[in-house]
């Protein structure tokens, strides 16, 4: 593989150029805002929660993966931008298995390979232009649904006697699906962006970006949140 080589991916971009794609390179500051705000709530919150520290350096690391990949475009730039986003997914993961449904650490690799190897599956299932090379953040979308649902399903005890859920868990669940709604959102702008690019040059790449910034910060409060940690407002 040439390293170096093009790699064309998204409407704005059109041939080589560091500032080939000024909107979708720029977008990519939303992600360092995400995790600066992140942070500030870490630091409010004690300054104490390492696990949710990393993720929210990883998401930093996010940005600046995409801001390479969008003014370089080649194939290293590529990996720079992908391999942060499969931390971020793996590692929330992880943390959501521990933190949020109280596996063990083997339970939660154990379910973690298992997510990594239907997320692969879902990859090489699908030819390259199927859902814009997305394929693959589908199973992504469809494990905080059900997390988030096995949260709100916590409302049932023993028997026929139903308690509520524990208000940390709800919240928590909200969460997890207003992530997963807005996840899926953003990938739908990921996908048309270069079927709408003859009649909107700039594609809706950028809004993917947007959107996701989003959704981890959504994710990191949860996170930080869920440890009784992040304050109420």
């Amino acid at each position: 593989m040439n390293w170096n080589e093009l790699v064309l991916q998204c409407c704005e971009r059109i041939g080589p150029g560091f500032w080939a794609e000024p909107i979708n390179a720029v977008s990519n500051v939303a992600f360092l805002i995400a995790a600066g705000f992140a942070l500030a709530l870490w630091r409010r919150s004690g300054g104490r929660d390492l696990p949710a520290l990393l993720l929210i350096l990883v998401a930093f690391s996010v940005g600046i993966g995409s801001f390479l990949f969008h003014t370089y475009a080649v194939h290293w730039a590529w990996l720079a931008d992908v391999v942060p986003i499969g931390l971020f997914i793996a590692g929330y993961l992880l943390l959501a298995l521990m933190r949020f449904l109280g596996l063990g650490l083997l339970g939660a690799i154990l379910w973690l390979a298992m997510f990594e190897a239907l997320s692969v599956g879902f990859t090489r299932a699908f030819p390259p232009e199927f859902l814009n090379r997305a394929a693959g953040y589908l199973p992504a979308i469809a494990g905080l649904g059900l997390i988030g649902g096995l949260l709100m399903a916590r409302r049932y005890g023993a028997g026929t006697n139903r308690r509520s859920v524990p208000e940390r868990d709800r919240a928590t669940g909200r969460a997890l699906f207003l992530a997963a709604g807005l996840f899926a959102l953003s990938l739908a702008f990921r996908v048309v962006d270069l079927p709408i690019c003859p009649a909107f040059p700039i594609g809706t790449h950028f809004v993917w970006h947007l959107l996701n910034a989003l959704v981890l910060y959504v994710l990191l409060r949860a996170a930080i949140a869920h440890a009784g940690k992040a304050p109420a407002s």
